[in-house]
């Protein structure tokens, strides 16, 4: 196994096996309330997304905050019903589904790693019945083999048995979030979503979890969507990267290329704030806020934000182009040439910026 510091992972996996999960053409719409008592703004969370999860592979998501990665990630394990579109897992309409059998699949089928530990296990409970749980809930095995199973995941993630009796609150942050792993894990699933799941802990645990992670992936044949705001880990971690900008997928992209070949502005944009410390460059200005999610731009949504937009792209939203490397695509009008190096691209949107308009 390649730990997620040495760099990018490889080829996609999976091959031509079936999907674990297929999204298409998934809009989430929620309702909040604006100024008025009776008013709801419509708040446009994911817009048009497809996306296939191989299984074994690892997909990154990356994007600012706001951009919809998290909206995604509850459509892929079921949390959320899509406002329209489709959510197939393992060749199933998981929304077609009777509610009963559709918590019966995603609960065994999915796992989902939340954020902060703290506030994502009940500090009320000791690890054992924390551990237990999803195997109480789903009826698995006898009580004997659920405590097996048990002391079986708290080896699988490197807790010491002496801790099985331990409330949340006793443990350090990178045991808590072992926990909530190993409760991901507990039902076999075939998907595993995890959500910013180093950003609360400290710098020196994080390396832990994250080759953890990788090494659990490859043992246990598990699909993985990584979402987080460190998109050089994102690229580390990951086989393919998905670029997110208000609520659309803009680029897909194998990671080994995303860093120097992304097609994107947004995506080059993106890599260019946490360049490499060898090759130090200045990152790639974007001038203005992220437009609203109630009121997203006509045509492209970067538009607001790119040093390339014209008329074009405040009329159209550009269709999805494919590159030259295999899975990799991308929607934009005026995208970034393969070859052009992100130094340039930094010059020539510092003269754009700096030019009236």
């Amino acid at each position: 196994m390649k730990p997620y510091t040495d760099g990018a992972a490889g080829a996609t996996a999976g091959g031509a096996a079936a999907p674990v999960v297929e999204v298409s053409g998934a809009h989430v719409v929620h309702k909040a309330r604006s100024g008025g008592l009776f008013t709801r703004d419509r708040v446009h969370a994911l817009t048009g997304a497809d996306l296939v999860i191989a299984p074994g592979e690892t997909v990154g998501v990356v994007g600012e905050s706001g951009c919809g990665k998290s909206t995604l990630a509850k459509v892929l394990v079921g949390v959320e019903r899509p406002t329209s579109g489709t959510v197939t897992f393992q060749g199933r309409d998981l929304w077609s589904m009777p509610a009963a059998e559709r918590r019966t699949t995603v609960g065994a089928g999915t796992g989902m790693i939340f954020q902060d530990p703290s506030t994502a296990l009940n500090r009320r409970l000791p690890v054992r019945q924390i551990l237990r749980d999803p195997l109480d809930v789903h009826d698995r095995g006898t009580k004997a083999q659920r405590e097996d199973r048990v002391r079986e995941l708290m080896s699988l993630v490197g807790l010491p048995r002496a801790l099985a009796d331990a409330l949340p609150g006793r443990l350090s942050g990178g045991q808590r979030q072992r926990v909530a792993i190993a409760r991901a894990l507990a039902l076999e699933p075939r998907l595993v979503v995890a959500d910013e799941p180093t950003s609360a802990l400290d710098v020196s645990v994080r390396a832990q979890i994250l080759n953890l992670l990788l090494d659990l992936k490859e043992r246990l044949g598990l699909a993985l969507v990584f979402v987080s705001h460190d998109i050089q880990t994102v690229r580390r971690m990951s086989d393919r990267v998905i670029t997110m900008y208000l609520g659309r997928i803009v680029e897909e992209s194998p990671a080994g290329i995303v860093t120097d070949r992304a097609r994107h502005p947004y995506t080059r944009a993106l890599f260019s704030a946490t360049p490499g410390l060898l090759h130090p460059i200045d990152p790639i200005p974007l001038v203005g806020p992220v437009p609203s999610a109630t009121r997203p731009p006509s045509g492209c949504p970067f538009r607001t934000r790119c040093w390339k937009a014209d008329e074009v792209c405040a009329s159209d939203m550009p269709d999805f182009s494919a590159a030259s490397a295999p899975g990799h695509r991308f929607r934009c009008h005026h995208p970034v040439q393969e070859d052009q190096s992100t130094g340039d691209l930094v010059r020539q949107s510092h003269r754009t910026t700096e030019e009236p308009r």
